[in-house]
């Protein structure tokens, strides 16, 4: 597959790979018993410029695409896939403000984020609204030159350690999903709090926050595109472009947790021979590798097509989004059962590969959600094929 990459793409994939290999894996397994952010993950990252490189150059960043951020995300993710998380919730929190900022708020806000000197969340999941993303509550009224948001936000990954957010409020509440508009707030904004770190299953070396707002003011001038209204197509176009991200940590997490299984396989010897090399394992080892290359596949494929401009990417970003994630919790399974009672126990590496791959089925979107969105895609690209029906139905054979 690395024939098919760029120069840069490979560029990237290495040295994420060298900081996967030197500073996570060592450390993965304690910043998964502790739940302790991996700052000196932070800081290798920001030795080997490799933090915001989807951010345009023009803002501090490298203007690299969504194809090299999921190469990275991939490698981090085969070493730990709360560290991948961890790196690609940046470009969850800033792809708003690259999609719909005005330019103050882009040279204002990206450059820090580029520099990896801020970390930002992104804020539109609410308790009584997560796959129902439209009929959210919180809301943001304007009073003179601010807007005064009251409501609570769930399930922000990177909400403890972020300074930036990027928040999601009713400014027109009669309007519904019409009505919503994208605010940016600054942590240290009064009447805006960092409410109760979630104890996760897995991913546990970020921390996952509810933010709190209670009168929250919040300049006009930090209104995402200076304009109300557009909030709820802002999300869906982020959402978009970065499930891409999470459909690339399934897939790191697939080949990491392949890889461990492989090994133990051939080192672990029952009956006089290795366990790698009874058929029974073997077809399965083949299955896990045929899975894992064709979501690769999908993943490249959904990324390449969003860096190429395509117009329509929801359909092939969620077909990446479900084959990867899936394939990342059977995979991890698979591999569990591969050790026998040692995947069970936390003395090996393999369980928190099956613990973090089970989240990526669920956020940016639960892949029942996502298989909704293919659906209906399907459903207008049918439409667009019935002319054609009618004109060549005679030639079916049972027509004939």
């Amino acid at each position: 597959m690395k024939e098919l990459l760029s120069e840069r793409n490979l560029d990237y994939m290495e040295r994420a790979r060298e900081v996967a290999e030197t500073v996570v894996r060592p450390i993965a397994a304690e910043l998964d018993r502790t739940g302790e952010y991996g700052w000196e993950i932070l800081e290798a990252l920001k030795e080997a410029k490799l933090t915001g490189i989807w951010i345009p150059e023009e803002y501090g960043g490298q203007g690299a695409g969504v194809m090299d951020l999921c190469v990275v995300v991939e490698q981090l993710s085969r070493a730990c896939g709360g560290v991948g998380v961890a790196y690609a919730v940046n470009a969850l929190g800033s792809f708003p403000i690259i999609l719909g900022g005005t330019e103050e708020q882009k040279h204002k806000y990206l450059p820090p984020i580029a520099a990896g000197d801020q970390l930002i969340a992104f804020g539109l999941s609410e308790k009584p609204s997560g796959s129902d993303a439209g009929s959210l509550r919180t809301t943001a009224l304007k009073d003179g030159d601010h807007y005064v948001i009251n409501g609570q936000k769930k399930w922000n990954t990177n909400g403890g350690v972020a300074s930036v957010f990027t928040i999601y409020a009713l400014t027109e509440p009669a309007k519904g999903m019409r009505g919503i508009s994208a605010f940016i707030v600054d942590k240290d904004t009064p009447g805006f709090v960092i409410g109760k770190r979630e104890d996760t299953m897995g991913i546990r070396t970020v921390p996952v926050n509810e933010l709190e707002f209670t009168d929250c003011r919040v300049p006009a001038a930090n209104l995402l595109g200076g304009a109300e209204g557009g909030g709820f197509k802002n999300a869906m176009m982020t959402l978009d472009r970065a499930r891409p991200g999470v459909a690339a940590q399934g897939l790191g997490l697939a080949q990491g947790a392949f890889e461990w299984a492989y090994r133990y396989a051939s080192e672990r010897k029952q009956f006089g021979q290795p366990v790698s090399s009874f058929q029974a394992n073997q077809f399965l080892f083949a299955d896990m590798a045929i899975q894992i290359e064709a979501a690769r596949q999908l993943v490249y494929h959904s990324a390449q097509l969003i860096d190429a401009g395509a117009k329509d990417i929801s359909k092939p970003a969620a077909m990446a989004k479900v084959f990867a994630t899936d394939t990342a919790m059977k995979v991890a399974t698979d591999a569990v059962q591969l050790f026998g009672g040692f995947g069970f126990c936390r003395d090996y590496p393999i369980e928190k590969y099956m613990r973090d791959a089970k989240i990526t089925q669920i956020y940016e979107g639960t892949n029942q959600i996502q298989r909704v969105v293919i659906a209906r895609a399907l459903t207008r690209e049918l439409k667009g094929i019935d002319g054609w029906l009618d004109v060549h139905v005679d030639h079916f054979p049972e027509n004939e």
